[in-house]
């Protein structure tokens, strides 16, 4: 295991603790009855780590990984000098660097807190986070096809020198200084990765069949063409484009206020995505509008009320400029066919656990607008 890449970008999230807490299995795309004891019990402290600190790591990814590396086991420890310890299998020195308390023997004292697994975690997500955020700006400025996660992968395993070093992101032989040997030990620990994963996933929520049709009044055409990102965004601070802070306005006078409203519990436009550049919220362009709490699934009422405004910028996407819908794990453009459901499912594009409640899409509706 190596050091980030960078410095860990800041994330600008919103917080899931509106509202009730939800089970873990809702919000962590983990299913709890399938993994050992410890990772079942620190699944409340790992989805709130991830959603505080790292939006862009799935619970199921730090269940999956640690899997791979210690099996769950908090005090595993080596004889060599120096490490690995714990949970995430730190050597010292990166346990060190990424801000926890060192350990005065080898192996680590039983009460060091790289063996203890809340102290553990509390160390290693943010670290884990820091190489998977320098790897998705890496991949991003060099179109490198590697799947983000799959980088942060290569990055603890061998360093993420192997990510820069090599044309894809996953070293070949004899890229980035990797022989043979180290080639065969990324792409096991990769695919052992890739097997926890299926193991312990839960099954993604199926969308609703029958979506309730849109009957809010409708909306005025966007006419003032395209313009740059503008302050103010009434949602929180940065800016949005005209064609987008026109249909934030179009939905509250159909729906009620966005915040705290009958339809929109809450919304959100503008935000760094740093974990996402590609994202259009970071442009200005996109808005997030909850009918239930985040990190929730919706049913009943709320569920419905999402439909009517997926359903009501569906039908109003000319007018209203919108690019692209995502919604109860499906995706929607105006050149896509319904398939097997409202428009086709959403796969995540690589970045979003599609199980989870945010990360499906199914405790928000997002709306991309064209400029």
């Amino acid at each position: 295991m190596r050091g980030p890449l960078g410095a860990a970008l800041a994330a600008v999230v919103m917080s899931l603790l509106l509202g009730a807490a939800p089970a873990p299995e809702a919000t962590s795309g983990v299913a709890a009855e399938r993994v050992p004891a410890l990772a079942r019990d620190s699944l409340p402290l790992i989805s709130d780590l991830t959603a505080a600190q790292c939006p862009e790591l799935p619970p199921l990814w730090v269940v999956a990984q640690v899997q791979a590396e210690s099996g769950w086991d908090a005090a595993l420890t080596s004889e060599r000098t120096g490490g690995p310890a714990g949970l995430y299998q730190f050597g010292r020195g990166n346990w060190e660097a990424a801000g926890g308390h060192a350990w005065q023997a080898d192996p680590p004292e039983p009460e060091a807190d790289v063996l203890s697994a809340e102290a553990h975690l509390r160390t290693a997500v943010p670290w884990v986070c820091a190489n998977l955020r320098a790897a998705t700006a890496h991949l991003q400025a060099t179109g490198k096809p590697t799947v983000p996660l799959d980088a942060m992968l290569v990055c603890h395993i061998a360093g993420c020198g192997r990510v820069t070093g090599s044309a894809t992101g996953v070293p070949v032989a004899g890229e980035a200084a990797c022989a043979e040997r180290c080639v065969q030990v990324i792409r096991r620990y990769i695919a052992a990765v890739h097997a926890n994963l299926e193991r312990f996933a839960a099954p993604a929520p199926e969308p609703a069949a029958a979506p309730a049709p849109a009957t809010a009044a409708a909306p005025a055409a966007w006419t003032g063409g395209a313009t740059s990102c503008r302050p103010p965004d009434p949602t929180g601070d940065g800016c949005l484009t005209g064609s987008t802070r026109h249909g934030l306005e179009a939905a509250e006078a159909a729906f009620g206020s966005w915040s705290g409203g009958p339809v929109i519990r809450s919304a959100g436009c503008w935000d760094k995505h740093a974990w996402n550049p590609r994202s259009d919220h970071s442009r200005g362009r996109a808005c997030d509008l909850f009918p239930t709490a985040p990190g929730i699934f919706p049913a009943g009422a709320e569920l419905d009320s999402g439909w009517q405004m997926a359903n009501w910028f569906r039908n109003h996407a000319g007018p209203l400029q919108v690019k692209y819908l995502i919604w109860q794990g499906r995706y929607w453009d105006p050149s896509v066919e319904d398939d097997g459901g409202w428009g086709r499912r959403y796969t995540g594009g690589g970045v979003y656990d599609v199980r989870d409640a945010t990360g499906g899409h199914f405790d928000h509706l997002h709306v991309s607008f064209r400029e």
